[in-house]
């Protein structure tokens, strides 16, 4: 993969172009979540099992794994700001491919229309990130990330709520577990207008970038040597992190987008919004990130502490009960509402799971000199995980129960467990 070498024409100020992609990550967050109330959403209009309600979030995921590589050729073709635009337009064409999607009750269209929105996101994020990077000083560099990263989270807390409110409001069937003929065809007549207003908006937003005078990043020929893939897999390091990251985004996925499923599966009526209380959680932990690391403790001892956190959890949802709410009830004097157990120890790994992505990241390029930008490929298409290991949780779901099917969460976090204790130390397979 090339690297580009970039940079922003001074401006006196860059508080217009940064409140825009500011908010071109709430549109990221915003879509991504908003798969958490699809999918029990879809479950119930089409009777889809768990296993078949999976590749609603495989055919999301799997686009960026597909694109992440095209993205970068169409930027340097036409820049970044019109690859953002191209970006955004291809999302709004997706989000009107849901309404079809929705009246004629076709799930392939479904997923054609997931993959479309999955691949002109990648399309957006492979150019708007550059600029969380470039338009400010280097050494706040990583303060702009985190509080992108906060406000693409808050949109995976909204999204479920504005879901509930367009779509469920209303209906006391839509929390039956088999929903009469005329409520299915409600639900799906009432997924047309929000994803109209979704294509309005994201249009909108296409049409707003193109015109801005949001700068351009300028580009330089690669000048590097082109270093062979099969390299790289020299640093144990990197190859352990690419698993523990496609494993992390594999259960960071579970935690944020199964959890409306499982509750409406066990009776919960407030299913829709279950996504809310996982994203409330890894906002929560991003803060704990930013105040604690590395003033009170160092990323590598923090993301020791999520996975063992991230172990105990999933076998705690194995384990739990679905009836009690006694965790809940502790927090009752706060407003906080009854709570199976075994929902709430789902929401709790989006706390689990905040800082791994940023902890690993480092401790896998560490050492890796000229081939840093090859093993940051690599870690970017690690995010296959979010396709691919949900497709296992939907597959353990046909042979065990579905509470006993998060068992396959556990090995995924004791990996992580293992990269954090021994893994990201190893510099050679000998």
């Amino acid at each position: 993969m090339s690297v580009e070498t970039m940079a922003v024409p001074k401006q006196s100020s860059s508080v217009v172009p940064l409140a825009m992609i500011a908010g071109l990550f709430f549109i990221f967050g915003f879509v991504t979540w908003l798969n958490g109330s699809l999918m029990p959403y879809l479950e119930l209009v089409l009777s889809l099992t768990p296993f078949q309600a999976s590749f609603i979030l495989f055919s999301f995921y799997i686009a960026v794994t597909v694109f992440a590589l095209p993205s970068s050729w169409v930027i340097r073709k036409v820049g970044y700001k019109n690859g953002m635009a191209i970006g955004l337009a291809v999302m709004a064409s997706a989000a009107l491919l849901y309404i079809p999607a929705a009246k004629t009750h076709w799930f392939l269209l479904f997923l054609v229309a997931q993959f479309m929105m999955g691949a002109g996101q990648t399309l957006v994020q492979t150019a708007v990130n550059p600029y969380v990077v470039k338009m400010g000083p280097e050494e706040s560099a990583a303060r702009r990330i985190s509080i992108m990263g906060i406000l693409n989270k808050s949109a995976g807390i909204v999204a479920p709520l504005v879901f509930t409110a367009l779509i469920l409001g209303g209906m006391s069937g839509a929390t039956s577990q088999t929903p009469s003929a005329e409520e299915i065809e409600q639900l799906a007549n009432n997924l047309v207008l929000p994803y109209i207003y979704m294509a309005v908006v994201i249009g909108i937003v296409a049409f707003l970038v193109r015109i801005s005078s949001l700068p351009e990043l300028d580009l330089e020929e690669d000048k590097e040597e082109k270093l062979p893939l099969r390299d790289v897999f020299q640093f144990p390091n990197l190859v352990l992190g690419v698993v523990a990251l496609f494993l992390y985004v594999g259960v960071e996925v579970i935690a944020g987008d199964t959890i409306g499923s499982y509750g409406r599966s066990i009776g919960y009526t407030n299913f829709s919004i279950l996504t809310s209380i996982t994203m409330s959680c890894m906002v929560f932990g991003y803060i704990l990130g930013i105040v604690l690391i590395p003033r009170v403790i160092s990323q590598q001892n923090m993301l020791l502490i999520s996975a063992v956190l991230g172990v105990c959890l999933s076998l705690a949802i194995v384990l739990g009960s679905n009836e009690s709410t006694s965790i809940s009830s502790v927090f009752a004097f706060l407003g906080m509402p009854a709570i199976p157990n075994t929902i709430l120890c789902i929401a709790l790994l989006g706390l689990a799971n905040a800082i791994v992505w940023p902890a690993i990241w480092p401790l896998a390029l560490s050492g890796l000199g000229k081939y840093t930008a090859t093993g940051s490929a690599l870690l970017i298409m690690a995010i296959a995980g979010g396709a691919v290991v949900p497709v296992i949780l939907g597959a353990a779901s046909t042979i065990v129960d579905r509470q006993t099917a998060y068992i396959v969460m556990t090995p995924c976090y004791l990996f992580i467990l293992y990269y954090a204790a021994k893994g990201h130390k190893l510099r050679s397979w000998k």
